[in-house]
C-alpha cells in the first residue's frame, strides 16, 4: 500500500519518524514534503497535495501532520471524495477508518508525543472500513458535496 504523507514547517519532525517507521514496515512511502524544519511554508499548498494524490489513485492513504492537524485537516475536507480525520487517541482513529472510510489522517504535531503519533498511524492502518450500514452515511455526505 503507498502513503502519502507530507506536513508544514512545524509537522516537519514528526513526519521524518512517521516516514522512518512505515519504510521499515514495508510500505510504500511518498513525501510530498515540507522537509525544512526551520522555513515556514503554508500548509493549506501541503494538504492540497496529499489529497489530489490520494484521490487520483483509490488504493492510497494519506497522512497529514502540521501543530495540531486543524488546519490540514480543514483543507484536506474541501475536497470532494477526501474524508480526512484529525485524531489523537486509539479508538477515535480506529472508528475513523472502521465507520468513516478516512483516507487522510490528520495529525498535531505539537499536540501528540512521539509515541502516540505512532500508535495512531499504526491504528489506523490496520483498522478497516466495515460497510454495511455505514455506507449509507457516506453516500449521504457524497451526495452533501455533489449539491
Amino acid at each position: 500500500m503507498n502513503i502519502i504523507i507530507a506536513s508544514d514547517h512545524a509537522g516537519c519532525y514528526l513526519k521524518s519518524v512517521l516516514v522512518d517507521h512505515l519504510k521499515k514496515r514495508s510500505f510504500d512511502v511518498t513525501d510530498l514534503g515540507t522537509n525544512d524544519c526551520l522555513k515556514s511554508v503554508d500548509y493549506p499548498d501541503y494538504a492540497k497535495s496529499v489529497a489530489d494524490a490520494v484521490l487520483k489513485d483509490k488504493g492510497t492513504l494519506g497522512v497529514l501532520i502540521c501543530g495540531t492537524g486543524i488546519g490540514m485537516c480543514i483543507t484536506a475536507n474541501k475536497f470532494k471524495g477526501i474524508r480526512a480525520a484529525l485524531c489523537s487517541d486509539a479508538f477515535s482513529t480506529k472508528m475513523a477508518r472502521m465507520h468513516n472510510d478516512a483516507n487522510i489522517l490528520c495529525l498535531g504535531a505539537r499536540v501528540l508525543g512521539e509515541g502516540l503519533a505512532l500508535d495512531i498511524l499504526d491504528t489506523w492502518l490496520k483498522a478497516e472500513y466495515q460497510g454495511d450500514r455505514h455506507q449509507k452515511r457516506l453516500d449521504k455526505i457524497s451526495m452533501f458535496e455533489n449539491k
